[in-house]
């Protein structure tokens, strides 16, 4: 096995982040969803960089407007995910040469469409060759600091939530790329999760507001991971007392003989948010997430183990740590 199929890409990121110097006094922890630096008492610059690269993340019916808009989304999501607007991005293009002008039309389309829908702009960039597609982008936004949702406030007896159902990405890719059947009325559903993603802008920003929220993460490597991600930073167990799995799923797994709970878990690339939200603030929070027209589902509480669990039927399984990490299939 070569040697960064065998690191993954978690490895490769903790080898980089043990030989650099610690910025002192970093208002966010290096492992969260985004960074940021303090500029004036309790008031952040918050900064976020994510990558998308055709080999690894563009299928071959998702087209160049449709990949440029995931870029932007890729990144909002984490904003979502700590309750910041963004306000502005830089785009860093690596494009082949094979590219001609409407391709780049398309991708200058598709970024000002992803940016735009959430409120941001792009102000400017970078762009080279390359010998694939890859669209890097950072993004800015602003934020005070005792707003921010951080990944490492769970506390036992917090409901644990998310803010839609999975499996449908899982699904759609499996369509896309290993050919998959699926039934007409539900097949369009799971291919556009695919190619047409959304962050839960409005519903991070609103629970920010609530002030109901313990910690929070960004759905995009996987359900399970992010739970493992939220329990991990915390020191917390959760045990979860059902599984969020989208109608669509469900009859896409059960047509083709695949777990649906395999699909909810471990599929990544949904965007949606996972939480944790303080018991008696449940109802607000509910609330407050119905109002944008968004939807907040518990599915589960926080423990004060390690492990996370689901328990169903008077049955405890437990839910492994394993999600979409690059250079590992």
């Amino acid at each position: 096995m070569k040697d960064l199929k065998r690191l993954g890409e978690r490895r490769i990121i903790e080898l980089i982040q043990s030989r650099l110097d610690p910025m002192p006094r970093t208002p966010i922890p290096f492992n969260d969803d985004v960074a940021a630096y303090e500029i004036a008492k309790g008031n952040l610059v918050v900064l976020k960089t994510d990558m998308l690269v055709g080999k690894t993340d563009v299928p071959k019916s998702m087209t160049l407007w449709q990949a440029a808009r995931k870029a932007v989304v890729m990144n909002v999501s984490d904003f979502a995910a700590k309750g910041v607007q963004p306000i502005s991005a830089l785009v860093s293009l690596g494009l082949p040469e094979s590219y001609d002008e409407r391709d780049i039309e398309q991708i200058g389309e598709g970024l000002n469409a992803g940016a735009r829908q959430y409120g941001a702009y792009i102000i400017g960039g970078d762009t080279g060759e390359a010998s694939d597609l890859v669209i890097a982008i950072a993004m800015f936004g602003m934020a005070e600091k005792e707003t921010l949702m951080l990944r490492n406030g769970a506390k036992p007896g917090d409901i644990v939530a998310v803010t839609g159902a999975f499996g449908k990405t899982s699904a759609g890719l499996r369509i896309l790329i290993r050919k998959f059947e699926a039934a007409d009325e539900i097949k369009e559903v799971l291919v556009n999760s695919v190619l047409m993603p959304n962050a839960r802008l409005k519903e991070g920003l609103i629970l920010c507001q609530t002030k109901s929220v313990t910690a929070a993460i960004d759905s995009s490597d996987g359900l399970a991971w992010s739970l493992h991600e939220l329990a991990r930073a915390s020191g917390v167990g959760m045990s979860l007392e059902k599984l969020p799995i989208a109608v669509e799923a469900q009859r896409f797994a059960s047509a083709n003989k695949i777990d649906p709970a395999t699909l909810a878990l471990y599929g990544g690339e949904e965007y949606e948010l996972v939480l944790t939200v303080k018991s008696e603030m449940w109802r607000k929070a509910e609330t407050a997430v119905k109002r944008t027209g968004g939807s907040l589902l518990r599915i589960g509480e926080v423990t004060s183990g390690t492990s996370i669990v689901f328990e169903a039927s008077g049955k405890m399984t437990e839910i492994p740590s394993k999600g979409y990490e690059h250079f590992k299939k």
